[in-house]
């Protein structure tokens, strides 16, 4: 709590209120037993048990005062403390989201989304609850026992003796039983982790599943992750649920002790009734707010695990940061890669990328082909500074890429990755991602450009047209050329499509590709695919194998000396011809 206590910031004038009030609340309580032991010694015994009605209504007067005070300071107090902690719970959440904005694609890599929706979520909800139970219920609870521990010594201290034995009793109980819960706590956080994960992954797929009929499947496994929850919360209650009974006892044990104790004084004439009832009135008080100590501690408990996951996030260091002194123009965009290589787990043993010497020159339409998994993506992905370079340097416009602001640097470059999103809301909304502030010519231009102003328009709304959840409402060769456009509308130096046509026919594609080159000749063009076709006109392609580039040149140089451009292409033609 005290790492992530800065995010108090804007309600502490809240949680000091609610300590002040809760101060109060706790001497107005721990006096009304006092004035009870009056009551029934000076009033009701009073003038030798005929009775004093004067001193009963001076006491009664003051403990129904003192009451009608404790019962607003603990209003006052709970009011604030619900501001203070729902406060704390929205700076936490805001301060995740902004620093997850900030993550780079390796820092993602981290954690998987249905982590970080817990953790936002349920785990900022745990450290909420916790928070307040701390500065009400944790504060209160011991100001309650300090207070009536003193007032109960002051009746009676060879009496107290019998709660102060109690006190360690309890508080080594307690310690085994939270010790034992907190590492099952941890776990059953990850088991959350996993049932979201089943959850959000069944839903995002669930026209696949409805395709495939694998709803049986699916709801085996979302059992599975629910009875594995289960479990690990069963087996962690189990231990906690011994906290009760052992306070109860504790208590019903005092108070028989008391009783006993106390009764005889009473007979000896040692005690009177009054300091007795008294006397029980600050037991009670102080083995209740123990009871009240132990159940914060449980959820302080469960509250630890929360905030540990939470600051794993907080505390994510961020691998790609601006320079001290950032460029903020990028003056063409020129592309060069020196000695670069590349590893998601900076093992240079085992590199993705390794030897990349590479230069694109302003404008030029560069093709990058190869098999799966030749690291094509991963290539294109170091220009922009999603990932680092793990060795070696890229320049873009004559300037390494680190010495950009990265967002001047990634303004500059449009990136249509293989995995084409599209958010809520209309076309517009989303194709104005690339400029917010385009006229609706601009976006007009754009979306012919990438050949989409036509399906746009035949369908009821134009581009008001809402895309639903996830782009639902099209199909994925449309979705692909809306992202398309939007990436246009950025006025990118460097414009990155990665396989970003492969849902579209190839007539559609070839109009695409024209309307780069012809459209937006001072660009600098990267296109990544799997077909010959939608490469072999640009003035370099890149053969990629492997992590290495293996040739580089025109489609008729790269068919003369290379032999595994030549085996793509052939193979590719022979698919053609047997279409035909």
């Amino acid at each position: 709590m005290f790492k992530i206590s800065r995010y108090i910031k804007g309600y502490k004038k809240e949680t000091f209120l609610t300590f002040f009030f809760i101060i109060l609340e706790v001497a107005f309580e721990v006096a009304i037993p006092f004035l009870i032991a009056k009551i029934v010694d000076d009033g009701i015994k009073g003038n030798g048990g005929t009775g004093n009605l004067s001193v009963i209504l001076i006491y009664g007067s003051l403990m129904i005062v003192f009451a009608i005070l404790a019962l607003i300071s603990g209003v006052v107090a709970g009011r604030m403390g619900a501001v203070a902690s729902s406060g704390f719970g929205h700076n936490l959440r805001q301060a995740m989201y902004y620093k997850i904005q900030d993550y780079s694609f390796q820092n993602i890599d981290n954690f998987s989304t249905a982590s970080l929706i817990t953790r936002m979520t349920t785990d900022v909800t745990m450290t909420q609850q916790a928070y307040q139970m701390i500065i009400r219920i944790f504060t209160r609870a011991p100001l309650m026992v300090i207070g009536a521990t003193v007032m109960a010594i002051t009746i009676n201290p060879s009496l107290a003796v019998i709660f102060l034995v109690a006190i360690p009793v309890l508080t080594i109980a307690l310690y085994l039983i939270l010790s034992k819960a907190y590492p099952l706590f941890m776990k059953m956080f990850k088991k959350y982790d996993k049932l979201n994960a089943s959850i959000q992954e069944n839903l995002i797929g669930i026209r696949v599943v409805k395709a495939y009929v694998r709803e049986d499947y699916e709801i085996g496994k979302f059992k599975d992750a629910t009875k594995d929850l289960h479990d690990t919360s069963k087996k962690a209650q189990k231990i906690m649920i011994l906290n009760g009974p052992i306070m109860q006892l504790t208590i019903n044990a005092c108070t028989i002790a008391i009783a006993w104790f106390g009764g005889k004084l009473i007979i000896s004439e040692v005690m009177e009734i009054g300091q007795l009832m008294s006397f029980i009135s600050y037991v009670m008080q102080i083995l209740m707010n123990l009871m009240m100590i132990s159940m914060v501690m449980v959820m302080i408990t469960m509250g630890k695990a929360s905030v540990q996951r939470i600051l794993e996030v907080l505390e994510e260091e961020i691998d790609l940061i601006n320079p001290l002194e950032p460029i903020t123009e990028v003056k063409d965009g020129s592309i060069e890669f020196r000695d670069v290589y590349f590893s998601y787990s900076n093992n240079l043993n085992n590199p993705n990328l390794k030897s990349i010497n590479l230069k694109i020159k302003s404008g030029q339409t560069i093709g990058i082909i190869g098999s799966t998994g030749s690291a094509k993506s991963t290539l294109v992905q170091l220009i922009p500074r999603l990932y680092d370079v793990t060795k070696g340097s890229i320049l873009v416009g004559g300037i390494d890429v680190r010495d950009y602001d990265l967002k001047a640097l990634r303004n500059n470059v449009s990136m249509v990755l293989q995995k084409n999103v599209l958010f809520s809301g209309s076309i517009e909304e989303n194709l104005r991602w690339g400029d917010e502030n385009a006229s609706i010519e601009e976006i007009t231009s754009v979306a012919k450009h990438a050949q989409a102003h036509d399906f746009i328009m035949d369908t009821p709304g134009g581009y008001e047209r809402d895309l639903g959840q996830g782009g639902v409402n099209v199909s994925g060769g449309q979705k692909q050329r809306l992202t398309i456009a939007r990436a246009l509308l950025k006025k990118p130096k460097i414009l990155i499509l990665d396989d970003s046509t492969s849902a579209v026919d190839t007539k559609t594609e070839s109009l695409i590709r024209d309307a780069l080159i012809n459209k937006l000749p001072d660009v600098t063009k990267i296109i990544i695919a799997q077909r010959i076709s939608s490469v072999e006109d640009a003035d370099q392609i890149i053969v990629l194998n492997e992590g290495e580039i293996v040739g580089i040149g025109s489609s008729e140089e790269l068919l003369k000396n290379n032999n595994i451009y030549r085996e793509i292409y052939h193979s590719q033609l022979k698919g053609v011809a047997s279409d035909a």
